[in-house]
C-alpha cells in the first residue's frame, strides 16, 4: 500500500515534494521535501548532522516539530532523537570542540550542544522502565519504535530523517491528516505513565481537531478514571498546559468537558464554578486574543477563588492581579450609559490607578465584557499627563505638604471632569481664587 503526503497528486510515484514508500509492518514512511523542512538547514544544523554521520550515529527530528512540518508550519522549537548514548554524544562533541550547555537533562538522556550560535537539544532513544504518573526511570535503546511507543499522542510520535524520510509507527500522519487526536496504544496506560497527558490531550484537541465533541469513548473513560492522578502533578506543569488550552480552539467545549469528567478539582478550578458566566464570556472574547486568565476568571465567583488557584498552580503575580482585578470590577467598572463618553469610567480608572499595567488590565476587562468598540478606543487612547505638580502649588505660596496633597487631588478631579482638557494655568487659577 502506498501513501502520499499530497494525496491529490496520487498516484504519481514522485511528485517533486514527496515520494511514497511501501508500508513495512507497522512502519509508514514517505519523503517530505517542503520549503518549511528545507528552511531548517542552518549552518548549525548542517554541522550537527555531519558530525553524527561521521560518527555513525543515527539522528532524526522528533515529536512536535515533525507534526508541525507535516502541517505545513515551520516549527519554533526542534527536538532531536538519536541512537547515541549521552556519554557517546559528550565524547563526540568534546572531540569536535563543540560546546555543551545545560547538562541537567543528561540523566534522562538529553544533551544540549551549541553550534554556530544555535542550541540543539538531542535526546537518546529511551524506554520507560518505571513510571509513577509524574516521573519515569528510563533505559536507553537503539530501537526507534520502542521510543515512539513511550510517547503520548500518535501525532507526536513520529520521526523525520534529514533526507526527508518520515518514520511513523502508530498512524500519526493518518491521524494528523484526519484531524484526530489519539493516544499511542491504550489511553489508560499512557495516562497512568504521566497524568499530565490528560491536559495535553485537551490542549492538542483544541489545536488539531476541527469540531468539538469528536472523542473516542475509551479516551474519555480513561480520563475520568484517572483524573485524580493530576493531584500529584506540580501546579507549574499544569498551568503551562492549561494556559495553552485556554488560548486554543474549542475552549468552551473543553472546559465543560473538564468539569463533566471531574478533572477540575485536581487542577485548582473551583467546584462551584459559574459555567453560565463562562459561556457568556467565551463568546465575548472569541477572536480578540484574550489572556488565559481573562477567560478563566469567568469561572470564579469571588476573589478567593483566584487566591486558591494561585496556591495550587503558582501563577505569576501579573496573572493573579489580573484575575483579582476582573473578578472585583467586572460588574462595577462598566461603560457610562448616560454620557457621550462611554469610555470615561475606564479612563478615569487608569488615571487614578497610576500603575504601568492598568491599561492592559482594562483592555482585558473590556474583552471579558464584550465591549469591542470601547476596546478599540481604549487601545488607541494615550494616557494624558496631569499638568500640575506639587512644585507648581508650592510656587503658588502653599508650603504645607498635607495641604499640597489635598489640593493636587482636588485639581485632579477637576481635570478629570473636564475630560483631561484643562491646562496648568487654568487649574492653578482655582487655587488663587480660593
Amino acid at each position: 500500500m502506498l501513501r502520499c503526503l499530497y494525496p491529490w497528486r496520487w498516484p504519481l510515484l514522485s511528485c517533486g515534494r514527496c515520494r511514497p514508500y511501501l508500508l513495512k509492518q507497522n512502519l509508514f514512511t514517505m519523503k517530505l521535501q517542503s520549503a518549511e523542512f528545507q528552511s531548517l538547514f542552518t549552518e548549525g544544523l548542517k554541522g550537527l548532522t555531519e558530525l553524527f554521520v561521521r560518527e555513525n550515529h543515527e539522528l532524526r527530528i522528533a515529536g512536535g516539530a515533525v507534526r508541525d512540518l507535516l502541517s505545513g508550519v515551520k516549527p519554533q522549537d526542534v527536538d532531536f532523537a538519536t541512537t547515541a548514548t549521552p556519554s557517546q554524544m559528550k565524547g563526540m562533541f568534546q572531540s569536535a570542540g563543540v560546546r555543551m550547555i545545560n547538562n541537567k537533562g543528561e540523566k534522562h538522556g538529553t544533551i544540549t550542544a551549541r553550534l554556530h550560535e544555535e542550541n540543539f537539544e538531542i535526546t537518546t532513544l529511551r524506554i520507560d522502565v518505571l513510571t509513577d504518573g509524574r516521573h519515569a526511570e528510563v533505559e536507553f535503546t537503539t530501537d526507534w519504535q520502542k521510543d515512539a511507543e513511550r510517547r503520548d499522542l500518535t501525532i507526536n510520535s513520529m520521526f523525520l530523517g534529514f533526507d526527508g524520510t518520515l518514520f511513523d509507527y502508530f498512524n500519526g500522519y493518518e491521524d494528523l491528516k484526519n484531524k484526530k487526536v489519539r493516544f499511542v496504544g491504550h489511553a489508560k496506560q499512557r495516562i497512568q505513565e504521566d497524568y499530565l497527558r490528560i491536559l495535553r490531550y485537551f490542549r492538542f484537541y483544541g489545536r488539531i481537531v476541527d469540531k468539538p465533541g469528536d472523542h473516542d469513548a475509551e479516551t474519555l473513560e480513561a480520563i475520568a478514571e484517572n483524573a485524580k492522578g493530576l493531584a500529584g502533578i506540580s501546579g507549574e506543569r499544569i498551568w503551562v498546559e492549561l494556559k495553552k488550552m485556554l488560548v486554543g480552539n474549542h475552549v468552551n467545549h473543553l472546559i465543560h468537558l473538564i468539569y463533566d469528567l471531574d478533572v477540575a478539582p485536581y487542577i485548582g478550578l473551583p467546584a462551584n464554578a459559574s459555567l453560565e458566566e463562562f459561556d457568556k464570556v467565551s463568546r465575548n472574547v472569541e477572536g480578540f486574543s484574550p489572556k488565559p486568565m481573562t477567560l478563566l476568571a469567568s469561572l470564579f465567583r469571588v476573589q478567593d477563588d483566584v487566591t486558591k488557584l494561585d496556591v495550587r498552580l503558582k501563577i505569576s503575580k501579573e496573572e493573579k492581579n489580573l484575575g483579582l482585578f476582573i473578578v472585583k470590577n467586572r460588574k462595577d467598572l462598566i461603560k457610562a450609559t448616560d454620557s457621550a463618553e462611554p469610555l470615561k469610567p475606564y479612563q478615569d480608572f487608569v488615571i487614578d490607578c497610576r500603575e504601568s499595567d492598568a491599561t492592559t488590565r482594562v483592555c482585558e476587562l473590556l474583552k471579558y465584557q464584550g465591549e469591542h468598540g470601547l476596546l478599540r478606543d481604549m487601545q488607541q487612547w494615550s494616557i494624558p499627563p496631569f499638568p500640575v505638580s506639587g512644585h507648581d502649588i508650592r510656587k503658588a505660596g502653599i508650603s504645607s505638604g498635607k495641604e499640597i496633597g489635598a489640593l493636587l487631588q482636588q485639581l485632579r478631579e477637576q481635570w478629570k471632569k473636564s475630560g483631561y482638557q484643562m491646562g496648568k494655568d487654568e487649574l492653578l487659577s482655582h487655587i488663587r481664587k480660593t
